[in-house]
């Protein structure tokens, strides 16, 4: 026996998870009457990550709600910038987003990243247990029920993914701050204190160094530094407010970068 039919619209922005009859406008669902609207979103491919307000016949609701014959539902985009409760603002990133991990690093953002698959089961709860956002191309990932809050990332370019990522949640920039490897806090270095990480070269060349606090790689002014300092730039003018007295965060180093790295593109 068939249930309730509603009727579903989605935000343009979602329309990619949703079959292609169902990205034209307006379409008829049949619901089981008992299944919460929530779970028909999900059912229809939209993670929860990715929808923002919900309306039946034009009033908010909750994905609590279970929709009746003949409501009208809408699924509306998550709003920009997003809010996320708590603080600091912290990411997770999956194995296929090492270039997005290494460039949110790059200024100053808190993004853990493993560069090997540990599996969606152990992504899911270190979201949770670390309170982080968790950033994935997977939508199955994003489904997960155990995760703390997550985000599609919707193009495979890095330059793009970027600037999603700051648009949509605006977090603190504090560029030169933060270990692109490992993710740690950067501190400034005495070029002798740093000497037998150097090669002669390098040591020969540069004066002012940076050192991170966890994993102990230096930093130092190198070859990528225009590519570098070209995206810190570009974040900067368009996503970090003006910053305040109090909310200036001195860099390690300035725009560095240690060239044995390479470039985080």
């Amino acid at each position: 026996m068939n249930g309730p039919e509603i009727q579903f619209e989605v935000a343009p922005e979602l329309r990619l998870f949703v079959s292609h009859e169902r990205r034209q406008g307006r379409s008829t669902v049949t619901t089981d009457g008992c299944s919460t609207l929530g779970h028909v979103v999900e059912s229809l491919g939209i993670p929860l990550t990715e929808a923002g307000q919900l309306l039946v016949d034009g009033r908010p609701v909750s994905v609590s709600h279970i929709p009746g014959a003949g409501e009208s539902v809408q699924v509306r985009a998550v709003e920009r910038p997003q809010h996320v409760p708590g603080a600091p603002l912290r990411f997770l990133l999956d194995v296929h987003l090492g270039t997005l991990a290494r460039r949110l690093r790059l200024l100053g953002v808190d993004a853990a990243y493993e560069n090997e698959d540990i599996g969606d089961a152990a992504l899911a709860a270190q979201s949770a247990d670390e309170r982080r956002v968790l950033l994935s191309r997977d939508r199955g990932l994003l489904h997960r029920r155990e995760i703390w809050a997550g985000a599609y990332v919707y193009s495979d370019r890095p330059d793009d993914q970027l600037r999603d990522v700051l648009e949509r949640f605006a977090p603190h920039l504090a560029p030169w701050t933060r270990c692109t490897a490992c993710n740690g806090p950067l501190k400034p270095a005495a070029k002798d204190s740093v000497s037998a990480h150097l090669e002669h070269g390098t040591w020969r060349t540069y004066d002012i160094f940076a050192q991170c606090t966890e994993c102990d790689r230096v930093y130092w002014r190198g070859a990528h530094h225009s590519r570098l300092d070209a995206i810190v730039a570009e974040a900067l003018r368009e996503f970090a407010p003006p910053a305040g007295p109090d909310d200036v965060q001195e860099p390690a180093l300035g725009n560095t970068q240690d060239p044995t790295l390479g470039d985080p593109q």
